[in-house]
């Protein structure tokens, strides 16, 4: 089994990109950072962020679309204009932002992403979101370790995988630090390492849908849900 090592830190808060991400926070927020290659979005993906953003108790959540998954090839992944502009048709209120900002930062790793973040705005109570699906694997992201000492984690549960997620090396690594899901509230607030695993009605149906769809001759991945 492969694991990933420690990143570098990486010095790019000042750079221009960085800031002029697109969006706006302010001391004392609560806010989601909701990070995927959306390739493509489906209900899924929006209900990961919207159990989160209820049961945390978030002032906003923030779709940050990956540029290109280090994991995935280039080939299977659509430009990401195209994915963002998927997103926000799935990035439903007010408190939902979806966010091109790790193009605007070249950063290609979550840890890079997360450091920048937080020097940029200072103040605001970060939490890392995903779905129990990534954290299944996410013992192969770059810098894991380093990525739950950096701020809390939720994890929402998705069909199928939830119950390997629980079982995943990242979470046996990090058992100590787990909270019950009823403390879902105060995990912003925790210093990290501090994560929450958050039960809720699966999303079948959209799962369902998705898969049924590109099962369909001739129908592009592009235009599932439409």
């Amino acid at each position: 089994m492969w694991f990933a090592g420690p990143a570098r830190r990486i010095v790019a808060a000042g750079r221009p990109g960085a800031l002029r991400l697109g969006f706006t926070l302010a001391p004392g927020m609560r806010v989601g950072l909701f990070g995927g290659s959306f390739n493509p979005t489906h209900e899924g993906h929006a209900h990961v962020a919207e159990t989160a953003r209820k049961r945390l108790g978030l002032d906003r959540v923030i779709w940050l679309v990956s540029p290109q998954n280090p994991l995935k090839a280039k080939d299977e992944t659509t430009a990401v204009a195209e994915r963002i502009a998927r997103a926000r048709r799935f990035a439903r209120g007010p408190a939902m932002i979806v966010s091109d900002a790790e193009s605007r930062m070249g950063s290609h790793y979550t840890i890079d992403t997360l450091r920048i973040l937080k020097a940029r705005f200072p103040g605001v109570d970060f939490v890392w979101i995903m779905g129990a699906d990534s954290l299944a694997t996410f013992h192969r992201w770059r810098g894991w370790t380093q990525i739950m000492q950096e701020a809390p984690v939720a994890v929402v549960s998705r069909p199928w995988i939830s119950l390997k997620s629980r079982f995943s090396p990242a979470a046996r690594r990090f058992q100590h630090a787990r909270l019950a899901s009823q403390q879902g509230k105060s995990l912003v607030a925790r210093r990290a390492p501090a994560w929450v695993f958050l039960r809720g009605p699966f999303n079948f149906l959209s799962s369902t849908a998705l898969r049924e769809r590109l099962r369909r001759p001739g129908q592009a991945a592009g235009k599932i849900g439409r």
